[in-house]
């Protein structure tokens, strides 16, 4: 990965926003040349920094799913198979490994609470699950992610 400056870091923020912004609209509010903006942004995508581009859904849209964070205690060696299964679960949007009692920290988001209730139930069946534990998201208070 490469370093990045401060301009840099206003780039990523203005994109964070909006990543749809023209670069001739992102030069403008960061007081460069759209070349300079086009040449920096391809070097965050070659070296990864910026990995892809993506949706993020309005406050509307986010009232209408149900979120919850699913931790996970796996079999020692089960690591593997237990991803492969998450991965194709579309409920689940990421998970991490986490220290302590549980192994994984799985976020998962469902169109309601049936949908919620099958994606536990899957992975409670999935190869490797010892126990785990879900913690439904009742509102947010603080999202610096956006």
């Amino acid at each position: 990965m490469t370093e990045t400056d401060d301009t840099d870091r206003l780039l990523i923020a203005e994109l964070s926003q909006n990543a749809r912004l023209p670069v001739a609209k992102l030069a403008a509010r960061l007081g460069l040349a759209r070349t300079t903006v086009q040449a920096r942004l391809e070097r965050l995508e070659r070296s990864g920094v910026i990995a892809g581009y993506t949706v993020r859904l309005s406050d509307q849209a986010q009232r209408q799913s149900i979120k919850a964070t699913v931790l996970v205690q796996i079999r020692p060696a089960a690591l593997p198979g237990v991803l492969t299964h998450l991965k194709r679960m579309p409920a689940v949007e990421a998970v991490h490994t986490t220290s302590g009692r549980f192994d994984l920290c799985c976020l998962l988001r469902t169109n309601n609470t049936l949908e919620l209730d099958s994606a536990l139930d899957q992975i409670g069946e999935i190869d490797g699950v010892i126990l785990l534990e879900s913690l439904i998201h009742l509102s947010t208070r603080i999202d610096r992610t956006v």
